[in-house]
């Protein structure tokens, strides 16, 4: 982080992953199928905007999460792939990342993204059209293709890095919000 002020500047260390959470509204119930919102689209627009744009666009997964019926929190209810197994995939992108560009995907500089976040034509023209459609900056593009490298990284029929697919540019677009910031 550099922090320039009467003609000083200081650079203190700031690299670090950032996760958070936040109701969807006041009343925490927006989207929620049981219709309890009480909330107006004003109120969610002004609690949504004391989040401001530019520190939402740094974020790069925003990720809706609906409540959990009763039944799947029930301890003999079918769960996911196992913390090991997660362990292993991601272990293997890294390494993956590592060995083709020096760096993890999080750390590629836009002109590194041009070398190993290739597209095809048609994923090229779906990746602008989002980018003009959802109104995002630059900065959110280059998000979209580390987070869609990243995708491709951990994809298990994927083993040699190759380029990124159309399943893998469609999952990072809907970790973005689908509407500009307020």
């Amino acid at each position: 982080m550099h922090i320039a002020r009467a003609a000083r500047r200081t650079e203190y260390p700031a690299r670090f992953q950032l996760v958070a959470a936040m109701n969807p509204c006041p009343c925490g119930w927006a989207g929620d199928i049981s219709g309890r919102c009480n909330c107006n689209v004003e109120m969610i627009q002004r609690y949504r905007g004391r989040i401001s744009g530019p520190i939402l666009d740094r974020i790069d997964l925003h990720v809706h999460v609906q409540r959990l019926p009763a039944a799947e929190l029930r301890p003999d209810a079918a769960r996911g792939e196992c913390s090991s197994h997660v362990r292993e995939r991601v272990t293997a992108a890294r390494n993956r990342q590592l060995s083709r560009a020096g760096t993890i995907n999080s750390r590629l500089q836009p002109r590194e993204l041009a070398r190993d976040c290739r597209l095809e034509a048609q994923d090229q023209l779906l990746l602008e059209t989002a980018v003009e459609r959802l109104q995002l900056s630059a900065r959110a593009m280059h998000r979209i293709l580390r987070v869609a490298r990243t995708i491709a990284d951990l994809d298990p029929d994927l083993d040699d890095g190759s380029d990124i697919a159309t399943a893998h540019l469609g999952e990072a677009l809907g970790y973005r919000p689908a509407t500009p910031y307020a």
